[in-house]
């Protein structure tokens, strides 16, 4: 049995399918009178628009495609919500995939949504290779998030993750800590300025960069914790980690736990993103904080006007991050 029809709609109300489609379409040549009319028809026999057809029939989509780099970290769920209060703003509707941090994965899912012919996609951290990004912005307007681009049809929002580390080994230096790992993000694009800010911010306060090979997982987190443990004995341990995300912190400060190590007593940890995971209580992370909501609001403000302004330009969004001390960090007992 198939649901009610726009022909449904139109034969209810007594108006024809066109104007039907007007309404429906949000279309300011209908009049309120009729407007009104359509949209009780359609409230009276349950009727929801198909919107992959309806932006197959329009050259102008109100679909926006995302694709989420991986559904389990927070700081993506935080951006999507901060992009669908712009949407609902801006009069669009959000399709989300993800392609679980693989590059084939994220290749199928791309397509996926550009079946879908939206008005434009917005890709958060992906890992697509760059011709696939390019293929994409010809077609519609493209805005990655947490990924940088010299690609002049492709609109990008990111934070200041150099300075986001270098706050983090300050903070660390000011309690007193001298022994201060970084676990790296490992092949995420936002790894190398956390990487080069913390080394440089290692340098400038006199002190040995290590950095650790990891990810912005919670199972890489435990992992470079178990290498660390293997290379430095306990007098030796360094006294504070600098993790790649919020993700790999939690997951670091679990495999510290097993070993014996308290938190921050033994060894102090530090997050990155400072997402709804950090400010659990009972995790309580100090971490440096992205305006997670303002990336998805300006990603979608960035689409928009592509969209509906014609701008052509490329717009570069950079935010400044900031220190969020939690109860993770102290003094080291030396």
């Amino acid at each position: 049995m198939t649901g009610p029809t726009m022909e449904d709609v139109a034969a209810r109300a007594g108006v024809s399918r066109a104007l039907v489609s007007l309404v429906m379409r949000n279309s300011p040549k209908v009049s309120e009178h009729r407007r009104r009319a359509v949209l009780q028809a359609a409230q009276d026999l349950g009727y929801q628009p198909h919107l992959m057809a309806r932006s197959l029939a329009s050259r102008t989509s109100n679909i926006v495609g995302v694709m989420v780099s991986d559904l389990r970290n927070a700081f993506f769920a935080d951006v999507v919500e901060g992009m669908d209060e712009a949407a609902q703003d801006n009069g669009l509707e959000l399709i989300l995939t993800t392609g679980r941090r693989s590059a084939d994965r994220e290749g199928t899912a791309l397509t996926s949504l550009l079946a879908f012919r939206p008005g434009g996609i917005i890709l958060l951290s992906p890992v697509l290779p760059t011709a696939s990004i390019r293929d994409a912005a010809q077609r519609c307007p493209v805005v990655l998030v947490s990924r940088a681009s010299s690609l002049p049809e492709v609109d990008t929002v990111n934070d200041d993750g150099e300075l986001g580390a270098a706050l983090a080994v300050d903070h660390l230096v000011a309690l007193g800590h001298r022994r201060i790992v970084h676990l790296d993000g490992g092949g995420a694009f936002t790894a190398a300025p956390r990487r080069q800010g913390y080394t440089a911010a290692m340098v400038r306060h006199g002190l040995e960069p290590m950095v650790i090979a990891s990810e912005h997982t919670d199972e890489a987190g435990a992992a470079a914790v178990r290498s660390l443990l293997n290379l430095f004995s306990p007098s030796n341990f360094p006294t504070a980690l600098v993790c790649g995300n919020d993700f790999n912190a939690v997951g670091a400060m679990s495999a510290l736990t097993e070993a014996g190590l308290r938190v921050p007593e033994d060894v102090s940890v530090v997050g990155y993103d400072n997402t709804s995971l950090a400010a659990l209580r009972h995790v309580a992370l100090t971490t440096i904080d992205q305006p997670r909501n303002r990336i998805g609001q300006l990603a979608v403000a960035a689409l928009t006007e592509r969209l509906r302004d014609g701008r052509t330009e490329p717009v570069r969004s950079r935010l400044e991050p900031s220190l969020v001390v939690r109860s993770t960090t102290a003094a080291p007992r030396d």
